[in-house]
């Protein structure tokens, strides 16, 4: 990665999370960060000078000279740090209001507070990581489940980055053959062998972006979670099911009909999947107005819901309110979730068995905690796919952004393969393949324009 300009303030902001803590630590980034730490630190032990990424013991003290507190000082001397510029920490005990007070003599000291971001920004910009690393920084601090955190993992150590740069370097390759086509027109020599090309581009080009593209979704899945919400008529046992699924007594359960009269909702890690729980109001006709508002509740969730958790009662006959809950599932990627295993009727098995032969069928008894093994693995093969695991494809997945621009790329390759076959002349060839390039280029960050890195980096933390 090219370094962008360096930048010649320095910043500071606390780098650990608001609240109280054993340590917190402020963050100071910039030319004058050893010229800060001089004025402000006092070490317990005299020295002319400190070494790089070395601990020191003293106390910071305000304008008025009352000690702050006491405090751990490292220095880290350019460009060995995480953002390629003299860097400081000052470790101190985690009171938010001592943090303040240090962070408020930093400031008076002459650095300007850090906006959202911007270690890891300047980080980019000094060229130490390209963007889909900076981006995999921001997935780590947010992840919520080990699938989240491994895919972030892997990306901050250059997956993706180095798959685009694999492709990129195969478009170069192609794109020098190009210009010299183009700068020896007249050559008796045929430079471009359009056979070789189209080869070249399936294999080293296309096929990779589609990779790329395919595993996209799957990505999105690991980084964000999924909405799953149960649903069904009253009194089928929604509320076991969560209860049973959460392992704890999170909805109250009656036998009374309409018991949940709001949306419950609750997060649980289905083999490293982030799995968003809602517990929905039973959907029936009734004149009850709290309960009236509870089921629209209920069903403004089910239209924002990933899957459907359709919930039926083995030891009743199917209602007319099952199947016209179930036909308003239009298209939702949905499990029927046969419940009372322990009561089921033999001929209201067959029935619903016969009725949604074509659904994935899971049977259990939420009250026992019997199945709910079994309906777990089926949602997570649902949401991911017949093979049920993550495959190392997805340690390279792509996010939104990542995936409209490879998107787009492959749009240009494609549009390539077509100039190609047509016998196009080379400078029309090498048109498609700048535009590839850049758009790849956008990913990591060479071409990326300062709109959307600002965008970008304000979704960080400050601190970060």
């Amino acid at each position: 990665m090219a370094a962008r300009p360096a930048t010649s303030d320095t910043i500071a902001a606390i780098a650990t999370a608001p609240g109280t803590g054993g340590i917190g630590i402020i963050r100071i980034s910039g030319p004058e960060s050893a010229a800060f730490l001089r004025r402000l630190f006092i070490p317990f032990k005299s020295h002319s000078t400190f070494e790089s990424h070395k601990l020191y013991y003293g106390t910071i003290s305000d304008r008025q000279g009352q000690v702050v507190d006491e405090v751990l000082a490292v220095y880290m001397q350019a460009p060995h740090t995480y953002t390629r510029e003299d860097v400081v920490e000052l470790h101190s005990h985690g009171s938010h209001l001592v943090l303040q007070a240090i962070l408020a003599e930093v400031l008076a000291a002459g650095a300007r507070p850090a906006d959202a971001g911007e270690f890891t920004k300047r980080a980019f910009l000094a060229g130490r990581i390209d963007l889909t690393r900076a981006e995999a920084v921001i997935d780590l601090l947010q992840a919520r489940t080990d699938g989240g955190v491994r895919l972030a993992v892997d990306q901050l150590q250059g997956a993706l980055y180095e798959q685009v740069a694999s492709i990129r370097d195969a478009l170069v390759d192609l794109l020098a053959l190009v210009e010299v086509a183009i700068d020896f027109p007249d050559d008796d020599v045929e430079i471009i062998d359009v056979t070789n090309m189209l080869a070249q581009l399936q294999e080293k080009i296309e096929h990779p972006l589609e990779q790329l593209v395919s595993c996209a979704d799957r990505g999105r899945v690991l980084r964000e979670g999924v909405k799953v919400v149960i649903t069904g008529r009253p009194n089928v046992g929604k509320s076991s099911l969560l209860n049973g699924l959460l392992r704890d007594e999170r909805a109250l359960v009656t036998e009374i009909p309409g018991t949940t009269r709001d949306t419950i909702e609750e997060l649980i890690s289905v083999r490293g999947l982030p799995v968003q729980l809602v517990d929905t109001a039973g959907i029936r006709s009734h004149d009850d107005v709290v309960e009236e508002l509870g089921i629209e509740r209920a069903r403004r969730k089910l239209q924002e819901a990933d899957l459907v958790l359709f919930v039926l009662d083995l030891s009743a006959e199917l209602s007319v309110v099952d199947r016209e809950l179930y036909r308003s599932l239009g298209e939702k990627k949905r499990i029927i979730v046969l419940n009372k295993t322990d009561i089921a009727d033999d001929g209201a098995r067959a029935a619903i068995n016969k009725e949604f032969s074509e659904d994935v069928q899971v049977e259990i008894c939420a009250s026992r905690g019997e199945g709910l093994e079994e309906l777990l693995e089926a949602l997570y093969k649902n949401i991911l796919g017949e093979e049920g695991e993550v495959s190392e494809q997805i340690s390279c997945a792509p996010n939104l952004r990542h995936t409209l621009i490879l998107e787009k790329s492959l749009a240009a390759c494609r549009q390539l393969r077509q100039t190609l076959e047509t016998g196009a002349p080379a400078d029309l060839l090498a048109v498609d393949l700048q535009a590839a390039l850049d758009y790849l280029g956008d990913i990591v960050g060479l071409t990326t324009p300062d709109d959307v890195l600002d965008a970008l980096f304000s979704r960080f933390c400050i601190g970060k």
